[in-house]
């Protein structure tokens, strides 16, 4: 499709905003698409977030992208504060206008970069619910138990939850995974991030045995003509999908006792816990789960931390 083909589409597409949005509306669509390789979902959460800056701006009689001020992002924002957005929605915006805004100043579309100055609402992040190691073994000695009953999906189920736990990697580069990118004689794995960035993660003796059962008597099983190279396959044979993941990991943590209730974001919050608490160093914890920021990874030594105040309060005589 044209550029002016694709213009049009979104102009169509967005009947609420001036025709001269729609279009680099349309084009910032196809540069976070194809330039970035972005996901589908994250393309979606910056195109809505854009669109909803573009329609406020319309509101206020701008018809032009180039015509956007600090004075309207600002009274964007304030517009997302007073309808009930948290902190983190907020922040997560301001984020989004300021990187469109410097994408049309890059691309010669406005003359000054409005979001340069615009500060961003200081998210509050809780310390996330992570496993202690005993329940972590007991999640995946449970999966193992009824491995038996289940059949081939018992043994993924298995090679999936081994996996999350021993890598820290994310559900999307677990389902995206293909058979290709296992190399067994190393005990390491190719996965896909963020951005499509590639990165080896290693896993250990007990995740090398879940995946080698899995290959070897459980993916046969489910493989159908059209299962393609995907490492793992839902019940009908197709590759197997983020929400079926995270139905498993939910379903298996609620058998464990005394266990928060986690999803597989859980598990890689507890993998990078218990690496740290047994000794790695930040940086390789941060190279093993892909941030591109170490203070990303350093939200991990904040729970290890705050696990050890924990105990200490309730052990020592003068806590």
């Amino acid at each position: 499709m044209t550029s002016a083909g694709a213009a049009e589409e979104q102009a169509a597409a967005s009947p609420d905003l001036p025709e001269a949005m729609a279009g680099v509306l349309a084009a910032y669509e196809r540069h976070l698409r194809v330039e970035r390789d972005l996901t589908s979902h994250t393309v979606r959460a910056y195109v809505g977030d854009i669109h909803s800056l573009l329609d406020h701006a319309g509101r206020l009689g701008l018809a032009e992208p180039s015509e956007l001020d600090l004075r309207t992002l600002r009274s964007w924002l304030a517009k997302q504060q007073t309808t009930g957005h948290s902190r983190t929605t907020l922040a997560r915006r301001a984020t989004a206008a300021r990187v469109f805004t410097a994408w049309l100043v890059r691309t010669g579309r406005a003359a000054t970069d409005a979001g340069s100055s615009l500060g961003s609402p200081k998210a509050r992040h809780p310390l996330p619910a992570v496993l202690r190691v005993d329940e972590a073994t007991d999640l995946v000695a449970h999966a193992i138990e009824l491995a038996d009953e289940d059949g081939p999906v018992g043994l993924r189920d298995v090679a999936v939850l081994e996996l999350l736990y021993a890598t820290g990697m994310r559900v999307g580069e677990l389902v995206g995974a293909d058979v290709d990118d296992v190399d067994h004689d190393r005990r390491v794995m190719r996965v896909f991030g963020k951005g499509r960035k590639e990165r080896t993660v290693p896993y250990g003796a007990p995740a090398a045995a879940a995946l080698a059962a899995w290959l070897r008597e459980g993916r046969p099983q489910l493989a159908i003509a059209g299962s393609g190279p995907a490492l793992f396959l839902g019940v009908r044979g197709r590759r197997l999908d983020q929400r079926a993941v995270r139905t498993l990991v939910h379903a298996r943590v609620a058998a464990v006792p005394g266990a928060p209730d986690i999803g597989p974001h859980g598990l890689r919050h507890t993998a990078a816990t218990h690496l740290l608490e047994g000794g790695a160093d930040l940086r390789s914890v941060q190279e093993l789960l892909g941030h591109a920021s170490l203070a990303t990874t350093q939200r991990y030594t904040h729970v290890s931390t705050d696990r050890l105040r924990r105990a200490y309060q309730q052990a020592h005589p003068r806590a």
